[in-house]
């Protein structure tokens, strides 16, 4: 029996992943010669060795894929194979059901039926008190008539038993494959980004500002808790380069107070592995990592893998850079920006002492007490060292987790996906019509979900896209309820919650931007004066924790809207998964034009979540707390100057 397509599975022979508590569909296409039937199931065999067998269903006629759904919750790596049997008792009650009902063979069929049956019985693994009543069906047949060697075949008991122990003759299977379980937080979670010199950062009375530090950002960490964010990300917290040092806006004429781009990395003081003298001491930063930590906070730390002409790398190990025909080193460029502060590495001079010296401080971060590293622009190095690199860490240090920050073409950044990498930045940040949003998110949840984890930020201080600037603020309703509800992971930085939308002429990024500058924002005061959108953040954040089918990946199913600025979807989570006993299920409208008042009807297959066309069945809005009654087809009014996104959880039956 071939079997073939198996899944999960990744390109080029990498391991799949998984994380705790994500429910993984199995499927493979089986199928054989002729009419017989066949069985499928999947071989599991845990971190620990311990092995089950789970057996697969076909899925629509002619297809030929069986599939099965399993939530694994042990981290470790994981074994699987698929296998494919002649099912002899499927095919004995196929072919009765259809030759009896048709007046063919009935005392052929039943004489079969009753030696497979009979057969059966005798079988010592099975438990006693079915094996007393495979026996009795035995007996029934025995010179029986048709009506009662048709039953036999159909009855319901009987089949079970042979579900789940099935009788198998031919049998054929894959090779064996892996797929990693990592930590829930590498897979769900909610990111928050701020830089530690804004937290409490003060003007003086001549004007001047003076840093924040890793003690007063401390003070900010319960802001951030009370929002429902679970990982707080940190750009670098390196000592920052004098030479070329950028001023305001990227300008070339930095003052004696502008405190530089932290991805200029590198000054007298230290590199990489050192604290900007300025945010505290390593001390200090330790103890903000254990104050995070007390609100349920991880720290997530930047891996930026350049230096500023600065940085002790460039004495100590010139041949890390690429040196021009007149002897400079090259800077680095995204044409058209210019980073003249900052040089990029070059792995091909000594790209084993690179490595190593990178594996160092890694693992120096990692006895600081981080376990999570968003890496800058990971697809300007070799994948192959990605591969080793993450690989070791992982090796001793298994929960750790690496987010890239790939904004690139597609297969780099799939390829560092299946590399290793944990989590990666997308494309949602400029995908924003209905039709652009239907094919992103289906292609998440389906095409690339066993390797590639995306984290839906909302925004980062180089990326304020024209439908942020030009939207609104229905745009930051709108963008962070699809961030929150489409995808496990996401993420926002700071100033989104004060609709921080002025863009630096010509560019997609915030004016006086913080990459270059202290921000001091009063976000209290925002609040109190009804004036931010960190409740509505929170809320989001509140659903998520409450409904775990929004803290799963590959369950979100697209369904239909009558306007072509309305996107509706749907997260169902069975009830087998969701730990409550019951199933959870939401559905989310959105109007995706922030400018406007929407009216239509949209059309949900129902079926999804086990409810028939034409059913009624009760939601309830979890923003504005308002019910209704449902049915598969139904009118919706989103206005974006109010509340342009419904998210809605299926209650049941009215």
């Amino acid at each position: 029996m071939p079997l073939a397509d198996a899944r999960p599975a990744v390109p080029g022979g990498f391991a799949a992943k998984s994380f705790a508590g994500e429910v993984v569909p199995f499927s493979v296409v089986a199928f054989r010669e002729g009419h017989d039937r066949i069985g499928v199931h999947v071989r599991l065999t845990a971190p620990d060795g311990e092995k089950s067998l789970h057996r697969l269903t076909a899925l629509a006629d002619g297809t030929d894929r069986w599939s099965t759904d399993i939530a694994l919750d042990a981290q470790g790596a994981w074994r699987y194979r698929f296998e494919a049997f002649a099912d002899d008792f499927a095919t004995w009650a196929h072919a009765a059901a259809v030759k009896i009902a048709a007046g063919v063979d009935a005392p052929v069929m039943a004489a079969l039926g009753r030696d497979l049956l009979a057969g059966a019985a005798t079988d010592r693994t099975r438990p006693a008190a079915e094996r007393a009543t495979l026996a009795r069906f035995s007996a029934l047949l025995d010179d029986a008539d048709a009506a009662t060697a048709l039953a036999v075949a159909t009855d319901a008991e009987l089949a079970t038993f042979f579900t789940e122990r099935p009788l198998m003759s031919l049998s054929s299977q894959t090779k064996e494959h892996r797929l990693i379980v990592e930590r829930t937080i590498a897979g769900a979670a909610a990111w928050y980004e701020f830089f530690p010199r804004s937290e409490g950062a003060k003007r003086e009375k001549d004007g001047s500002i003076t840093s924040g530090t890793f003690r007063t950002a401390a003070a900010h960490l319960q802001r951030v808790a009370d929002m429902g964010f679970e990982v707080l990300y940190l750009p670098p917290i390196h000592p920052i380069g004098r030479t070329h040092r950028k001023g305001p806006n990227n300008t070339l004429n930095a003052g004696p107070g502008d405190p530089g781009s932290p991805w200029a990395i590198g000054a007298a003081e230290g590199g990489h592995d050192a604290v900007h003298p300025d945010l505290g001491t390593l001390a200090d930063f330790r103890h903000f990592v254990e104050e995070a930590r007390r609100r349920g906070i991880e720290v997530a730390l930047d891996l930026a893998l350049q230096a500023s002409p600065d940085h002790p790398w460039v004495l100590e190990h010139p041949d890390w850079f690429t040196a021009l025909p007149d002897g400079t080193i090259a800077y680095a460029e995204n044409p058209p920006k210019k980073y003249q502060d900052i040089y990029p590495l070059n792995f091909d001079g000594d790209p084993d002492g690179l490595r190593q010296e990178v594996l160092r401080v890694v693992q120096h971060w990692i006895a600081q007490g981080v376990r999570i590293f968003r890496v800058d622009n990971p697809h300007t190095k070799p994948l192959q060292f990605w591969e080793w690199l993450i690989a070791r860490v992982t090796e001793t240090d298994p929960d750790v987790v690496f987010l890239a920050e790939a904004f690139t073409r597609p297969a780099p950044l799939r390829g560092l996906a299946a590399a290793g990498f944990q989590q990666s930045y997308t494309y949602f940040t400029w995908r924003n019509t209905k039709r652009e949003l239907e094919e992103f998110l289906t292609g998440l949840a389906v095409d690339t979900a066993d390797y590639l984890r995306p984290n839906l930020f909302v925004n980062t201080p180089d990326i304020l896209t024209e439908y942020l600037q030009f939207g609104g603020r229905a745009a930051y309703r709108i963008r962070a309820a699809i961030a929150a509800t489409a995808a496990p992971t996401y993420g926002v930085y700071a100033g989104y919650e004060l609709y921080e939308n002025v863009a630096r002429p010509g560019s997609e990024e915030n004016i006086d931007n913080e990459k270059y500058e202290y921000k001091l924002r009063d976000f209290a005061g925002a609040e109190a004066a009804g004036d931010s959108l960190a409740p509505y953040l929170r809320r989001l954040n509140e659903i998520r924790r409450a409904h775990p089918a929004l803290r799963q990946l590959r369950n979100l199913s697209v369904h239909w809207s009558d306007d072509d600025a309305v996107l509706v979807y749907s997260k169902h989570l069975d009830a087998a998964f969701t730990g409550t006993g019951a199933a959870d299920t939401l559905i989310v409208v959105v109007n995706v034009d922030p400018h406007s008042v929407r009216e239509t009807t949209i059309h949900l297959d129902t079926r999804v979540w086990g409810v028939e066309p034409g059913e009624p069945f009760e939601v309830e809005d979890l923003i504005t707390g308002a019910t209704w009654t449902w049915t598969d087809h139904d009118y919706v009014r989103l206005d974006a100057f109010a509340e342009p996104v419904h998210i809605l959880h299926v209650k049941g039956r009215p």
